[in-house]
């Protein structure tokens, strides 16, 4: 912190209450890669449990650490618009309407070579359904060049940062708001 550098965390979401707190003091940002929104798809495929992790994503919100969220989504497995809806619902409501969710492109690798790659309607589905359900910062991710990769001004509309890929190519923020209609846009901008 003296050297001006921020702490962020990058996790799956499954830690205790105790150290959690304890660390939450010295962090500038959280991301939590939720795997799926099923407890049976963490059960069966990740070898683990949601519940945890919902119950971080819980924690940081009352520690008012800045949070986004990830999630891979696997055809098939955790794509589906009702568990998306329902995930949408829950950081809506529970974790704040302004957290940033990233849907991400699979592709096929490891344990799971035998399914095609996430198609890119599916993220946009996806995207869509979080907007309708009151997330403003939802995105679309590994699809390098796709809109949904960039942030736009839930006030006016306008494209507030552009992104491709992992590239910032234009941040139009002016003291974390938008220059054209004023309206705050949550993050860590400096």
């Amino acid at each position: 912190a003296r050297a001006g550098l921020k702490t962020v965390v990058v996790s799956n979401g499954t830690v205790r209450e105790e150290p959690l707190r304890d660390l939450c003091a010295h962090l500038a940002a959280y991301k939590v890669d939720l795997k799926a929104f099923s407890e049976r798809t963490y059960r069966e495929h990740c070898s683990g449990e949601r519940e945890p992790v919902l119950a971080t994503l819980r924690r940081l919100a009352k520690a008012k650490v800045w949070t986004e969220v990830v999630v891979l989504l696997i055809p098939g497995l955790n794509d589906s618009a009702a568990e998306v809806r329902a995930l949408a619902r829950f950081v809506r409501d529970e974790v704040g309407r302004e957290t940033p969710v990233h849907f991400t492109r699979f592709h096929p690798t490891y344990r799971l070579t035998n399914l095609p790659p996430t198609p890119v309607a599916t993220l946009e589905r996806a995207r869509g359904v979080a907007i309708a359900e009151g997330l403003p910062f939802a995105y679309v991710g590994n699809v390098p060049g796709h809109p949904g990769e960039s942030t736009y001004c839930p006030g006016c509309g306008t494209t507030l940062v552009r992104r491709v890929g992992m590239a910032t190519v234009a941040n139009r923020l002016a003291k974390g708001a938008c220059p054209d209609c004023g309206r705050a846009i949550p993050g860590v901008w400096s």
